[in-house]
């Protein structure tokens, strides 16, 4: 290269560097801030729980719950159920968008070769004869590479890189939220078959009721009002029973779906155990911990961190840029003279460009990342603040419903005992039909309360296994534990 042809590339290099200025992003900025999660106060509302290191859930929570068909269900819904291949199509697309952008940062060396046959008419002929035959032959190669002067297209990459790791870590959370969902319409189909069987229990108590009223009735101890009345209880016992008939088959088909089955599949369980509620803990290193144990907010923060590169690869594009292109080749009219001399040719290209005026459509692209990147800070600071809200409430109402169900036990079995006395009394013909009518509704009130509380404290079970993370671990996700915290200037 002569001395003057290197002159005249550093004068369009300077120019370019003078000219860098025109197209400026000065005054866009960020404002999105990530919050500290040792500044969320929890302490009042997680007083006086049970702080144990081992609190934090297995990956397999849902064996504690104590029945085996529930662990069958679980990964029979992990393989088949549609909710995980849209999951995993999600990281796949991911994943490809970030093999993509890592292949955009490479060089590209194309080659080509051809054969053309030819024959020209009269008027393209120089000779005027027409008629003419000519062969064409070529073949060549050509390279091209764009620099990267600014680290754009590594920034650019790394951002691409950071979503698919957040849609990696979106797969586990579909998980945890499918495994909590299957449980807990597992929990419901339980609680559908107690429903029923306490309405099919209300029904029996009403005929025995019936027989009674008919016996007192021939007797003339009751009238004919008072057997009408009875009459109808058993209507709406029957009713009650059919309700319930039509909720259990609903809660088979809901779990069949969440199986990713037909609705017969529903049919083919078999009526679950009783479920054991989980013993009311947390983890002593709550909540700092917490942020590498919910999928939900490693996902968020490898989110906010591809908002950030995102936003260094918009910078770059107000900078200059070099790309270097080149061809090399030979083309030949004579088969034998195809690698002479004057058939190869080659070309090398090397081009500056910098933007000077573009109607502000980098402005508007930068500004708009740096919306994106306020987006996925508030996102994760809400994840961050649900997360903790999920874990307090959650553990409160576990603590308390306990209580509850030995409040609410003590009552039915009073309610059971003072409903025995009473058909007792009422069969030998001195009780009151009011009486009996009055005890037997608050008996049937206070047994389905108590089924209600039971499979309340189940699915507060479920959710506490699923608000600490349900087994999730991301410490090998190291480089998202590092939020960008201040503003991008």
């Amino acid at each position: 290269m002569s001395s003057k042809t290197l002159r005249a590339g550093m004068s369009l290099v300077l120019v370019a560097m003078t000219l860098a200025g025109c197209a400026s992003y000065s005054g866009l900025n960020t404002e999105g801030v990530s919050l500290d999660a040792k500044n969320l106060k929890a302490g009042q509302s997680l007083s006086g729980v049970t702080l144990s290191p081992a609190a934090w859930p297995k990956s397999d929570w849902w064996k504690s719950l104590g029945d085996p068909q529930l662990d069958g269900l679980i990964r029979e819904a992990l393989h088949d159920s549609p909710d995980m291949q849209i999951a995993d199509a999600r990281a796949h697309q991911a994943s490809a968008a970030a093999y993509a952008a890592d292949a955009a940062r490479m060089p590209t060396l194309d080659a080509s070769a051809g054969v053309s046959r030819s024959r020209l008419a009269r008027d393209q002929d120089p000779s005027g004869q027409g008629g003419t035959y000519s062969t064409l032959r070529n073949i060549g190669a050509s390279f091209n590479y764009n620099f990267d002067l600014w680290g754009g297209q590594r920034d650019a990459w790394e951002a691409a890189l950071g979503e698919a790791r957040a849609a990696e870590v979106d797969q586990q959370a579909a998980q945890l939220t499918l495994s909590a969902d299957v449980a807990r319409a597992y929990s419901d189909l339980g609680q559908a078959h107690i429903v029923y069987d306490l309405a099919n229990e209300d029904l029996k108590r009403t005929k025995q009721m019936l027989e009674l009223s008919q016996r007192r009735l021939s007797s003339g101890i009751d009238s004919q009002y008072q057997f009408q009345q009875t009459e109808s209880l058993e209507a709406s016992s029957e009713a009650s029973l059919i309700d319930a008939e039509k909720r259990l088959q609903s809660a088979k088909i809901a779990l069949a779906v969440l199986l990713g089955k037909g609705p017969d599949r529903g049919n083919e369980i078999a009526r679950p155990k009783i479920l054991q509620a989980s013993a009311v803990a947390l983890p002593s290193v709550l909540p700092a911990e917490l942020l590498g144990r919910r999928p939900d907010l490693v996902a968020a923060r490898w989110r906010v961190e591809a908002a950030s590169k995102n936003i260094a690869a918009g910078k770059t594009q107000f900078y200059p840029n070099l790309n270097l292109s080149a061809a090399a080749g030979a083309e030949s009219l004579l088969g034998d003279a195809m690698f002479g001399s004057a058939s190869r040719f080659f070309n090398v290209a090397p081009t500056i460009s910098v933007p000077i005026f573009d109607g502000g459509r980098l402005r508007a692209d930068l500004d708009s990342r740096d919306a994106d990147y306020d987006l996925a800070v508030a996102q994760y600071n809400k994840s961050l603040v649900k997360a903790l809200g999920d874990v307090s409430d959650t553990i409160n109402q576990l603590r308390d419903i306990g209580r509850q169900i030995g409040a609410q036990q003590h009552a039915t079995d009073i309610a059971q005992d003072s409903y025995n006395t009473v058909v007792q009394r009422y069969g030998s013909g001195i009780g009151n039909y009011l009486d009996v009518l009055s005890i037997e509704q608050q008996l049937l009130q206070a047994q389905r309360q108590l089924a209600n509380l039971n499979a309340e404290q189940i699915d507060l079970s479920i959710q506490l296994m699923q608000a600490l993370g349900g087994g999730f671990q991301g410490e090998t996700l190291t480089a998202a534990n590092a939020l960008p915290a201040t503003q991008h200037n």
